[in-house]
């Protein structure tokens, strides 16, 4: 695309899922791209091999006196001294959903927002497309082992793009399909409330491009909200579990823990087909998935023989062992709303004896918050072990007014076994004791807490 080629971008923090999916974007475009990180990864090399030129560290020196723009993770902060050298320089500085924006802008577009699925909907999406001919370029927020990764530079004019709601940062994107998934209460440290949070998923879907295409739950009480302020210009298709919706499954079963049914679109059935994902709520998502493949030019047919082919992305229930009838799990889960999912998902396709949960708070606003709901979500595990409260951007107020044992007391009175285990390692130290043959462990959060079970599995390994 002529509008990058020729031109130079120096990316702060080069090695992310996003700013690297970005760079090799516009290296693809013709463009010079620099970028820096603070540790040396396998996706620097990869970029390295593609043409652009990467530094380990952050230093004024890695900033040329030349450039088009300086593109920022959502990680780099205002004291990065790259960024304040670019400043100096009065280079043009431009976050990476700014950067998303002008990528998008440049194909036909597809974005996905939602309060929860985005990213396994937006993978789904892209492996839909790709096996069905389109070959297109996406960016999508965990890495997915059928796209070989967490972004792909394709040869088509579709880009597939998670949309992030956080600082309204996806109100910089305008494509010619959007997806809203679902809207809820989170992020509570950044909008006022609910009503808020209506306001910017109804400035996204206004985004939309002219004559393009608005794919939401037509379940979700908050989207319906939304569809009543959008006014003509965009065509509204609507997914769910009910035939009321557009694109609606019927005659839903479950067989060996996954589910079957009919793909139904106005009321007529385009065909019976499964996916290989378990839980409920991937059956909206595989909805949202076909509305927009077809949407995007695929026919049911092809859908219909894809859909079930796709297998999830890490971090979503993810299987990670079983060892001596132990089996563990990682799941991304730290909203209640996604806990819950998560559990009834592990209940029916596991079916196992214990269900034990080693679970993470992310963040003590979203944990102070949502409080009462958090409490209420565990109540299919068997036994939840806390940690302390990963946190990221938090104020003083939240981390004063919240910790993991206010969380663990919630759940006890909830009528939930729950304990507070400050560190990973002693919540190993206490799995190594209690868990059982026939029992399953998910660890779940946004944080770190795989770790716990890559430590248990590997103990596991020398042990047993």
């Amino acid at each position: 695309m002529e509008v990058f080629s020729g031109r130079k971008y120096h990316f702060i923090g080069i090695g992310g899922i996003g700013t690297s999916g970005q760079a090799k974007l516009l290296i693809k475009h013709g463009a010079q791209v620099s970028g820096s990180d603070m540790t040396d990864s396998q996706i620097l090399r990869e970029l390295e091999a593609l043409g652009a030129k990467i530094i380990i560290g952050h230093s004024p020196d890695n900033i040329p006196a030349k450039l088009d723009a300086v593109v920022i993770s959502a990680a780099i902060t205002a004291g990065n001294p790259e960024l304040a050298r670019a400043g100096e320089l009065g280079h043009k500085i431009l976050k990476y959903a700014e950067m998303l924006g002008r990528l998008i802008d440049q194909y036909e577009g597809i974005a996905i927002a939602g309060t929860h699925g985005k990213s396994t909907t937006s993978a789904w999406i892209a492996y839909l497309l790709e096996k069905g001919g389109l070959s297109p370029s996406f960016i999508i927020g965990a890495s997915a082992a059928q796209l070989e990764g967490s972004s792909g530079v394709g040869t088509g004019r579709v880009f597939v793009a998670e949309a992030c709601e956080y600082d309204r940062s996806f109100l910089n994107l305008h494509p010619k399909i959007g997806v809203i998934l679902n809207i809820e209460l989170d992020h509570l440290d950044y909008y006022r409330d609910e009503e808020e949070i209506v306001d910017a998923f109804t400035d996204f879907a206004r985004g939309i491009r002219r004559g393009g295409i608005l794919i939401t739950s037509g379940q979700d009480k908050n989207t319906a909200r939304l569809m009543r302020r959008l006014h003509n210009g965009i065509q509204i298709h609507t997914f769910g579990r009910t035939e009321a919706c557009e694109f609606s499954a019927v005659r839903i079963e479950l067989i060996n823990g996954l589910y079957e049914f009919d793909l139904c679109r106005g009321g007529s059935c385009l065909g019976r087909t499964k996916i290989s994902i378990p839980g409920l709520h991937n059956i909206d998502n595989a909805l949202a998935a076909s509305a927009t493949a077809i949407a995007a030019g695929l026919s049911p047919d092809t859908v219909l023989s894809h859909l079930g082919g796709f297998t999830g992305i890490d971090r979503r229930l993810m299987f990670k062992s079983c060892i001596h009838g132990i089996t563990i799990l990682d799941d991304y889960a730290h909203h209640p709303t996604e806990i819950r999912a998560s559990l009834a998902a592990i209940r029916q396709h596991y079916q196992p004896r214990r269900l034990w949960c080693v679970f993470q708070p992310h963040q003590y606003s979203r944990t102070r918050f949502l409080l009462d709901d958090f409490a209420e979500s565990f109540k299919l595990a068997d036994n939840t072990i806390v940690p302390d409260i990963y946190f990221v951007r938090d104020t003083a107020e939240s981390r004063r007014t919240v910790n993991a044992e206010i969380l663990v007391e919630r759940i006890r009175q909830s009528h939930c076994q729950a304990e507070y285990i400050r560190d990973f390692s002693g919540i190993v130290d206490h799995l190594k004791e209690n868990v059982q043959s026939g029992d399953l462990v998910v660890t779940m959060g946004a944080g770190a807490i795989w770790k716990v079970a890559d430590e248990y599995i590997q103990w596991l390994r020398e042990h047993r």
